[in-house]
């Protein structure tokens, strides 16, 4: 059984920045990914960051430059910079981790997510 819990999310003004973290726990034999994926009000979830295994990072257009994502395998861990914060970065954020376990393999597993508001 695998556990992602995040946290760091909460109430920012414009222009401040805030860090998510989101750890996995239980029987995790590897780890092939890690990322976060936000949803606004009204709005579909949309992909935000994803880092690799070997450290590799992709973002979506809308955060690059201001978001940073990084990662911790030996603490399956996986943390979300955000800085220059914008309202139209307030959404829900949640992470997903992409493992195996020594019964399953290559799943992703989903956090139940965390708020972030940026007021202006």
């Amino acid at each position: 059984q695998v556990q992602v819990v995040e946290s760091g999310g909460g109430l920012v003004q414009a222009g401040g920045s805030l860090r998510l973290s989101c750890a996995a726990s239980g029987s995790i034999f590897s780890i092939n990914a890690m990322g976060w994926y936000r949803q606004a009000p009204g709005k579909q979830r949309e992909w935000v960051a994803t880092i690799g295994s070997l450290g590799s990072t992709n973002y979506a257009d809308s955060v690059k430059e201001r978001f940073t994502i990084s990662g911790d395998n030996a603490k399956n861990t996986v943390y979300l910079q955000m800085n220059s914060l914008k309202p139209e970065d307030t959404a829900v954020y949640y992470c997903y981790i992409d493992l195996r376990t020594i019964v399953v393999p290559n799943q992703k597993y989903w956090g139940r997510g965390t708020q972030v508001t940026v007021f202006s």
